[in-house]
């Protein structure tokens, strides 16, 4: 069991789950502009970085790279919403940790506006005080300064400061910025794909478990 004064959460994987999404917009992206098949792991093992590089993961020429980030974020918008939903346990999770007096932030590779749309059809945006998109922060997962930015807008040293999330980018975000992590192993990577990379400070695999080790169950 941890106390933090505060706690980040990423968004994608960890409160919002948008797996199934993620991977019909990349299929379609690559299929329409690329006219190639791809796995459902090349699909998404770029996940938790931004989507503008996860584009090269398909390609190495720039224009394709352009025109697979047009096609995937005009068809994402068409299906977003009727293809997202909120983790099961993560509304009474983030109720708990409000009620406990802990402060909550998100920091994600996704577009600001974008996130803060899901996290409303979601109903859980006004648990957050504030939402750190890529395009808040000129550093991006798995670099610091992300997480770093959200301690900084929280008023709290990193020390005092617990990430969640569900990829190894976030684990190792976390850790380069000097916070605690919470791996959690409900999103896209399961436990073995997020130790390869990094090993998080704390474990859980659901919400109630996460609420034990954040100390508000």
């Amino acid at each position: 069991m941890v106390r933090a004064k505060a706690v980040l959460f990423d968004n994608d994987g960890t409160l919002v789950d948008t797996a199934e999404l993620l991977l019909k917009t990349f299929r379609y992206a690559t299929r329409t502009v690329l006219n190639r098949e791809f796995t459902d792991e090349q699909l998404m093992r770029g996940v938790g970085i931004p989507l503008a590089s996860q584009m090269y993961d398909f390609t190495d020429d720039a224009d394709e790279a352009e025109e697979l980030l047009r096609v995937y974020r005009a068809y994402n918008k068409t299906i977003h919403d009727d293809m997202i939903s909120v983790f099961p346990g993560i509304p009474e999770l983030l109720l708990a940790l409000q009620r406990a007096g802990i402060r909550l932030g998100v920091v994600t590779s996704k577009r600001h506006d974008v996130c803060q749309h899901g996290l409303e059809i979601c109903g859980i945006a006004d648990r957050f005080e504030f939402v750190v998109g890529s395009d808040d922060c000129s550093e991006h997962k798995p670099q610091p300064g992300p997480v770093l930015y959200g301690c900084e807008l929280l008023g709290v040293d990193p020390s005092e400061a617990v990430y969640v999330g569900d990829s190894p980018y976030d684990i190792l975000a976390g850790r380069a910025a000097g916070v605690r992590t919470l791996g959690v192993t409900w999103g896209v990577f399961s436990r073995q794909q997020i130790a390869e990379a990094a090993e998080p400070t704390f474990w859980a695999q659901d919400a109630a478990e996460a609420a034990r080790v954040l100390g508000v169950s």
